[in-house]
């Protein structure tokens, strides 16, 4: 089944929790954080997450775009995040595997995220840990940005060791997803589409997030 996770960042933050009702029929609601050091770029912390897990019961996908993650990820599990994931590119080895381990300590889901430029490498590390690979289709930071189709190679690789290592990790995929390119990255081995403006700017969001799923 394809979920789709539709991204706080394309909503209307004065009016945040009406807009995390408008996308209710979708599986996951997708929370970026950004710290203005690992990307350039300041969005929300844990008072925000805190406050959206009151009004709200969908599963909670936050991705930790953030220097040195292991020092904040439970502090995020307990603030309400079902899922947190964090970059392999943002510390070393050894502290992206203990972030790992204080979030299933937690009893929430981890993952790993890959920038364009990462290999897909970097994961096997970590895979058999994971209950998400984030593959980032643009440059992290910034909505809106154009959808990377040159990281179609890398989704099938890990889409390859997913299903050899372990099969019940999702490949989430985030970036310029839109009814068109859902299909490619589908077709390729994505089975959790983030998407932000192309299902806010939607005249009928269900209707969008229906069609997103391919």
């Amino acid at each position: 089944m394809i979920k789709i996770a539709p991204s706080i960042l394309a909503a209307d933050f004065a009016n945040l929790e009406r807009d995390i009702q408008k996308v209710r029929t979708a599986d996951y609601l997708h929370v970026d954080v950004m710290d203005g050091l690992f990307v350039p770029n300041i969005s929300i912390g844990l008072p925000v997450v805190e406050s959206i897990r009151k009004v709200t019961d969908m599963t909670l996908d936050v991705h930790l775009m953030i220097d040195r993650p292991v020092r904040y990820v439970e502090r995020f599990c307990q603030a309400g995040a079902d899922i947190v994931t964090v970059h392999v590119e943002a510390d070393s080895e050894e502290n992206t595997g203990k972030a790992l381990d204080i979030i299933r300590a937690q009893g929430k889901r981890c993952g790993v995220v890959l920038k364009p430029k990462t290999p897909a490498e970097a994961v096997l590390p970590f895979l058999e840990k994971c209950g998400m690979v984030l593959v980032m289709t643009v440059e992290p930071g910034f909505g809106g940005q154009k959808f990377m189709e040159d990281m179609m190679p890398k989704l099938r690789q890990l889409r390859e060791w997913i299903n050899a290592k372990n099969p019940a990790c999702e490949l989430e995929v985030d970036g310029g997803i839109d009814p068109v390119t859902c299909r490619t990255v589908i077709e390729n081995g994505a089975n959790v589409l983030v998407a932000g403006s192309s299902v806010y700017k939607a005249e009928n969001i269900p209707a969008r997030i229906m069609e997103l799923r391919g």
